[in-house]
């Protein structure tokens, strides 16, 4: 087996955006050992990644990183895919005899590199999830970025579930900070207004960042974590919370890989190079002629105090999830599991599915999530499968179906009972899962429902079918 490195990138918000380049390395080298060298406070993110079978940390004195030289010697690595842009990084590698070095053709390291990618300007031209994505992309042009997803654990969501129970709902997360500079920052005082008249509205405030970044305010509904978490920890509440407002920040692309509905405020900075998806929230950017201009520091900062609190309010009322849903597994809960369904000739709708109707008129969202690996197994038709899945939306009202293509082994963030596909339900219809249903005949479907704080019915279990669901349902709500 060979072994393969991946010297990674310093600021957490890069980190987010260069897990798809990871991955990508991951689809080139299948069966190889991958080794991500990064600084201590970002291990815990690359602890979480699949793709990735050891962390080594990276430190900074002259005394240390002969160690480091030493130990990637030993390590008899094939090739070094490096991520980070420094000279210092080609020159380790370099020194460490690693055969192959692949990264960007910048910041002086050419002589140090063996498979130099052509730079000009690419970090100011593109996205830099794309950006990152480049340099795997270079050795199959056929690959392209998923999305950034972080796959935290049950066990430790749990705990940070435990930890926010005292906190009234909804929560808004806050995270005022931005290590950049000053540019990055909307002002203080507005967060200020912004979380009074979110606690007078409608819940509560937990703000995150680093010590000195809390908000200053009397106020028994905001809470101040700001400074008092690892990385660890600052992920795992986040993913608790029910809307995130922030700059461009670290913690904003922690948002958006968590899943975590968002409204984002850039002043110097651009959302086309270093923005969160268009789905997963608002991103409020001010018109002014000077902004992008990368600047760290500036006497006036116009772009940050052009942008008001009432245009933020509205964002964060738009993009707050209100809605309720109840999410279908489909084979062997809607229709009979034909192991890998794939012709209509076995399709078997259960009895009582009409019921489902009902729920839609006590206001539920109607949404199916299915697991169908037999498309990545070679055994099921894409197309078959959309084709079931819209005959339930035209037939039956459902409101929409997603599924999970990928094989079991693949790791993905979709497949159940992973947060995938409710998560990306909950952008685009703004669902509130702690009033929501999880509806399956499988286990999975029961640990979908924990992950993401909704409750769950198990049929053959809770439920003998269909419409005995949708009883439990009412009485729920009649309690």
């Amino acid at each position: 087996m060979e072994n393969i490195l991946i010297r990674g990138v310093n600021w957490l918000g890069d980190a987010v955006m260069s897990l798809p380049a990871v991955r990508g390395i991951r689809k080139l080298h299948p069966h190889s050992n991958i080794s991500i060298i990064v600084k201590d406070k970002l291990s815990d993110l690359f602890k979480l990644e699949s793709s990735v079978n050891e962390v080594i940390i990276y430190r900074e004195r002259i005394n240390n990183k002969i160690k480091l030289i030493k130990e990637l010697k030993s390590n008899n690595f094939k090739r070094a895919y490096l991520l980070q842009n420094a000279f210092g990084a080609s020159l380790i590698t370099a020194f460490a005899g690693i055969p192959e070095r692949v990264g960007w053709n910048r910041d002086c390291r050419r002589f140090f590199l063996t498979h130099p990618v052509p730079y000009h300007g690419e970090d100011r031209t593109m996205h830099h999830i794309d950006y990152f994505f480049e340099i795997p992309k270079r050795f199959n042009p056929s690959l392209t970025p998923d999305y950034p997803w972080i796959n935290l654990s049950f066990e430790e969501k749990f705990i940070a579930r435990k930890e926010l129970k005292p906190l009234k709902r909804p929560i808004l997360a806050i995270a005022p900070g931005a290590k950049y500079g000053i540019t990055k920052k909307w002002e203080t005082e507005k967060f200020i207004e912004i979380a009074k008249k979110f606690t007078e509205q409608y819940g509560s405030v937990a703000v995150f960042g680093s010590e000195g970044e809390c908000l200053t305010i009397d106020n028994s509904d905001i809470y101040n974590f700001a400074g008092k978490t690892s990385l660890s920890d600052l992920m795992h509440l986040l993913s608790e919370c029910d809307i995130l407002l922030c700059n461009d920040s670290g913690i904003m692309h922690l948002g958006y890989a968590l899943g975590v509905p968002l409204v984002a405020i850039f002043g110097s900075t651009s959302p086309a190079l270093t923005g969160p998806p268009k789905f997963s929230g608002k991103i409020i950017k001010t018109s002014v002629q000077c902004s992008p201009c990368f600047k760290r520091n500036c006497s006036d900062i116009k772009c940050m105090k052009s942008i008001d609190v009432e245009e933020v309010w509205k964002a964060v009322e738009e993009v707050l999830p209100r809605k309720k849903a109840v999410f279908f597994d489909r084979d062997g809960t809607l229709c009979k599991d034909a192991n890998y369904l794939r012709k209509w000739e076995d399709f078997e709708v259960f009895p009582h599915i009409e019921a489902i109707n009902e729920l839609k008129d006590l206001g539920f969202l109607i949404i199916g999530v299915t697991n169908q690996s037999g498309i990545a197994r070679g055994i099921i038709r894409e197309d078959f499968v959309i084709e079931v899945n819209k005959f339930f939306i035209d037939k039956y009202g459902f409101d929409d179906f997603f599924y999970c293509s990928h094989h079991p082994d693949d790791g993905c963030f979709c497949r159940k009972p992973n947060p995938g596909m409710p998560l990306m339900a909950r952008y685009k219809y703004g669902i509130d899962f702690r009033s929501s249903y999880v509806v399956g005949d499988k286990e999975i479907d029961i640990q979908l429902a924990q992950m993401i704080g909704a409750k769950g019915i198990l049929i053959g279990q809770d439920a003998r079918d269909l419409k005995e669901v949708v009883e439990i349902i009412k009485r729920d709500l009649n309690a």
